[in-house]
């Protein structure tokens, strides 16, 4: 644990070492972990456990969503104006959220015992979430850019960062899913006219198989995952050094930032394809669950996905250092097209789901590596037009996780509100036609008209390996020179 002042990085001259990039590492495990677990179990928990109206749960995940999109561009704003404490500007946002964010996350996941107000609770202890865990990654994101001046650190640090979230989504949807997986869940067979009480009755899992219940189930899944976000948080606290940044106007760093040409199109590019992936997440348990008929199988589905991913970061790190950023982003993106049309059009079968699941989390590693790996570069195109603005880069960040979740919360209350339209049926074994329909367009065509908007706006996108590389030697050159100016100094005096 050290300080690095304004004018250094927190590497030694041979590079960061490989327990600093760890250690930074892990921090980003947290976020992806409760995300993973969020993404791909609340509709379905909200609908099928809560027992929440269609409506209501749309309203609870849009609400939400739309809040934690809100809060982002204001903690950039607070933690660009906090003052510098001998633990940093940045780590005592993380350190103070971390105990709260994890009570927040473990309720979100208990059915309180009366029917009134449910909605109320889960709205409350949702946003409550969303706020307190962007308090945790609006800071911890912004330290991308000062673990090293280096672009080449920089990314390898990136790297270690998506490979270890992308294992968190693995962590995630192993701790949920099979936890989940080992509770009973009863089905309502059409004709069945059951009341909310007789549905809380039937969730508790009051059956004659010795299998823990669904309520159970998920508040056991979720104290697992809050202890991983503890310990992770103080992992990255210990494990990463202290950077003081010099503070800038808010407001002026938002027009500064918003009309950077290069970040606006790169936030949108990524906008639409995180919008797609998305689509995808939150409804893939009920199109596995209902239209597929592996009610039984789905989590274990979600874990193939999500350990392809892992697998594939080191390749895609590889493949953008050799063919570059904005080739891996059309490669990237574009390979999960195929099998998106084929989880759809293909008859359902147990195999090729998970043949097609596997292969399409090589796609989702991109998704996870690239935007992460682009966003410095965008920061340095900044400092090279803009040198004499300081303290910017939580802006960067802030504003980019707020695309982000915006889209999140676009996604799954566009999902809900159409399945309600559509006439779900509450842990239904089956459901009507236009559901499974709906389900079909919510993982298929949507997320690729979602694309290929993404990729058409990435078409414009300057930023190309010479601009980088060449950003990259006049920043660099501009530190020696402040470095000899600094030295120059000192020797005078």
């Amino acid at each position: 644990m050290y300080a690095c002042d304004r004018h250094s990085s927190c590497e030694s001259r041979s590079g960061l070492s490989v327990c600093s990039k760890l250690c930074y590492a892990i921090g980003g495990a947290p976020y992806q972990i409760t995300g993973c677990a969020i993404g791909f179990f609340l509709q379905i928990y909200l609908l099928d456990v809560a027992l929440l109206d269609p409506f209501y749960a749309s309203i609870i995940l849009f609400v939400g969503r739309a809040w934690d999109a809100i809060t982002d561009p204001t903690v950039g704003f607070l933690v660009s104006r906090s003052p510098w404490t001998r633990f940093g500007r940045m780590m005592p946002w993380i350190l103070l959220s971390t105990p709260f964010a994890a009570l927040s996350y473990f309720l979100i996941w208990y059915v309180p015992s009366v029917d009134q107000g449910k909605a109320v609770w889960y709205l409350i202890f949702y946003c409550s979430f969303q706020t307190l865990q962007t308090c945790f990654h609006v800071p911890y994101s912004a330290l991308t850019m000062f673990i090293s001046t280096d672009q080449k650190e920089r990314d390898s640090a990136t790297a270690y960062r998506m490979t270890v979230e992308v294992l968190g989504t693995l962590i995630g949807t192993a701790v949920q899913g099979q936890i989940v997986g080992m509770a009973s869940a009863p089905c309502i067979s059409a004709g069945e006219d059951l009341n909310s009480t007789d549905l809380q009755v039937a969730s508790m899992g009051n059956f004659t198989e010795p299998r823990v219940s669904l309520q159970n189930a998920y508040m056991i899944a979720s104290g697992v995952i809050c202890s991983i976000y503890v310990v992770c948080a103080m992992v990255l606290f210990f494990g990463t050094c202290r950077v003081r940044t010099e503070p800038m106007s808010f407001f002026q760093g938002i027009r500064m930032v918003m009309g950077h040409g290069p970040y606006f199109k790169l936030v949108m590019g990524f906008l639409f394809t995180s919008l797609a992936f998305m689509f995808l997440e939150g409804n893939f348990a009920l199109f596995c669950s209902y239209t597929l008929g592996f009610r039984d199988d789905f989590q274990n589905i979600l874990l193939v996905i999500m350990l392809s991913a892992t697998l594939a970061i080191p390749f895609w790190q590889w493949f953008l250092t050799k063919f570059g950023k904005k080739t891996a982003v059309y490669i990237g993106t574009t390979s999960v097209v195929p099998f998106l049309v084929s989880v759809v059009l293909v008859p359902s079968n147990l195999i090729v789901t998970y043949i097609v699941s596997f292969a399409a989390g090589v796609s989702v590693a991109a998704a996870f590596l690239l935007p992460w790996s682009m966003l410095p570069d965008v920061v340095d195109d900044f400092k090279i037009k803009n040198p004499d603005s300081q303290g910017h880069e939580a802006i960067f960040y802030s504003f980019y996780v707020f695309f982000t979740k915006f889209a999140s919360g676009v996604s799954l209350g566009v999902s809900t509100l159409s399945l309600d339209f559509a006439g779900y049926v509450t842990r239904g074994c089956k459901q009507p036609a236009e559901v499974d329909l709906t389900l079909k367009i919510l993982v298929s065509p949507a997320p690729i008209v979602s694309i290929i908007i993404g990729l058409l706006i990435f078409i414009s996108y300057p930023i190309t390996e010479e601009i980088r590389q060449g950003n990259s030697k006049l920043l660099n050159e501009q530190r020696e020179n402040e470095m000899d100016s600094d030295s120059t100094e000192l020797n005078v005096v």
